[in-house]
């Protein structure tokens, strides 16, 4: 792919994650929450511009430098993102203005690490930035199914010393 198809790829991607991620919704633990990250990644390393072949040191540290950005971003997010459980036993999520932040400060500083790139010539190809992006999401999933499997396990703990060793289960609820 393009360069101008990659960055496409990217923003349309982001814009769907993040504009979700800022609405209450139910998360799922069980779905394979690290399948788009694998795509993005996959599709990010068959591109044969991830590291620029006339500054393969600077390019190299930038793309390390690109990643532990991406991961720092995923795990700020995160942390930074409001969790609950309904009484149901389903487990919701929420971005909050925190999160908001996190990625505020993610961009600038990928700016700040593109200038860099710029000034000392490197050429950086948009595929750097996806396989950033894949790792964000990878992190920032991982951390929220392992905060939900926590959550849910703590509830049930609760559950069980409150109605002697009975775990509390929602009866079915009829929808009309």
């Amino acid at each position: 792919m393009s360069g101008l198809v990659n960055v496409l790829v990217i923003v349309v991607v982001a814009a769907l994650v993040i504009s979700r991620q800022f609405r209450a919704r139910r998360l799922d633990a069980d779905r394979r929450w690290w399948l788009l990250p694998a795509i993005l990644a996959i599709v990010a390393l068959r591109e044969p511009g991830v590291v620029d072949v006339h500054h393969r040191t600077a390019s190299a540290l930038l793309l390390a430098v690109e990643l532990v950005i991406g991961l720092g971003t995923g795990a700020g997010w995160a942390w930074t993102t409001r969790i609950w459980a309904e009484a149901d036993g389903g487990v919701w999520t929420k971005s909050t203005k925190a999160s908001l932040a996190v990625w505020i400060g993610g961009i600038l500083i990928r700016i700040g690490l593109f200038g860099l790139g710029m000034l000392l010539g490197v050429h950086q190809d948009s595929s750097a930035l996806m396989l950033a992006f894949a790792g964000t999401l990878l992190v920032r999933s991982g951390i929220l199914v392992w905060r939900t499997r926590t959550l849910t396990s703590a509830q049930d703990a609760l559950d069980t010393a409150y109605r002697d060793g009975m775990l509390s289960r929602s009866a079915w609820k009829e929808r009309v």
